[in-house]
């Protein structure tokens, strides 16, 4: 039996973006998400939240100059299950495999 590695939690645009994004790094701050996403402090929370959940990305918060400051990173079980879905994509996309999508 085949195990479907399409992720969809990961798969909506902008928890794709965040993933890409954190895949090679330890961690990024909230606001440096934020304007790589293009997207608003909700969103990004919104998003955030649903990954957490899961328990593919943890929050790390501490205050720096007097202000709350927020680091996310994808956990282990996180980057497992974005490097599945990105094989997965491939997989997908591969031409040789057109043929059997098409039949």
């Amino acid at each position: 039996m085949k195990i479907n590695r399409f992720d969809t939690v990961i798969h909506a645009p902008n928890r794709l973006q965040i993933c890409a994004f954190l895949a090679p790094l330890e961690e990024a701050e909230f606001q440096v998400l934020r304007a790589e996403l293009g997207v608003s402090d909700s969103v990004l929370s919104k998003h955030i939240k649903q990954l957490e959940e899961v328990g593919y990305l943890k929050q790390r918060k501490s205050k720096m100059n007097g202000r709350q400051r927020t680091w996310a990173c994808l956990t282990r079980k996180g980057r497992k299950a974005f490097a599945c879905h990105v094989e997965e994509l491939k997989r997908l996309v591969d031409p040789a495999n057109q043929s059997r999508l098409d039949d």
